[in-house]
């Protein structure tokens, strides 16, 4: 799978870890899930273009490197993909920020867009679509798919946990948009959830049930 790139940095799999214990309560799940998210947004950006520019620095005028193009954007798949924002935007905090609302639909396991805002002139960005999640794919995928239609330059997904059922139906639907997670688990049970997983992520960052 050249298209996935497993985050196996130690900081990176102790976090996780924490998260999926059971009787983590919300607040430090939360916590978690920030700090597991800034740590993964060094990895997803390791290879963003720069360019040479011209400075001056106390001493003397020299050629530094400078990130290239527009403001990178970070696509939040509400609702569980916002808990990922803050840690994102504190090693990014210049990046734009968009949300696509889709919920899954409990008998087709289908995603249903229900909301769609992304920044102005998004040509040009590029984009990193967020979810702690990447279990039957549907969603992730239906998400790019609206994505694209605002042209942005290039879009990568990044999540904690992906199942394999997940990433075949994301690479079937996009090819050529690399994954981002911390885990591959084993795969989904019957009602579409990742095993052994750490639960719905939504309800466990916001303590709902």
């Amino acid at each position: 799978m050249p298209q996935v790139h497993h985050v196996t940095h130690p900081l990176v799999q102790h976090k996780l870890t924490l998260m999926r214990m059971k009787d983590s309560s919300s607040n430090s799940f939360r916590t978690l899930l920030n700090e597991l998210a800034a740590l993964m947004a060094y990895e997803v950006t390791r290879d963003m273009p720069v360019v040479d520019v011209e400075i001056e620095t106390p001493m003397e005028t020299m050629m530094s490197p400078m990130i290239d193009g527009k403001k990178l954007t970070f696509a939040s798949i509400l609702r569980a993909g916002n808990g990922m924002l803050d840690g994102l935007l504190s090693v990014v905090p210049n990046a734009r920020v968009g949300h696509v609302g889709l919920y899954r639909d409990p008998d087709t396991l289908q995603a249903v867009e229900y909301y769609f805002k992304m920044p102005t002139g998004m040509e040009g960005r590029d984009v990193i679509v967020v979810d702690p999640m990447l279990a039957t794919g549907n969603s992730a995928a239906a998400a790019i798919t609206k994505i694209k239609s605002a042209k942005p330059r290039s879009i990568k997904f990044l999540c904690l946990l992906a199942a394999p059922e997940g990433i075949s139906t994301l690479h079937a639907a996009h090819p050529e948009v690399p994954i981002f997670t911390a885990a591959i688990d084993r795969g989904l049970n019957d009602h579409g959830y990742i095993v052994p997983g750490l639960g719905d992520a939504g309800d466990r960052i916001f303590g709902t049930r």
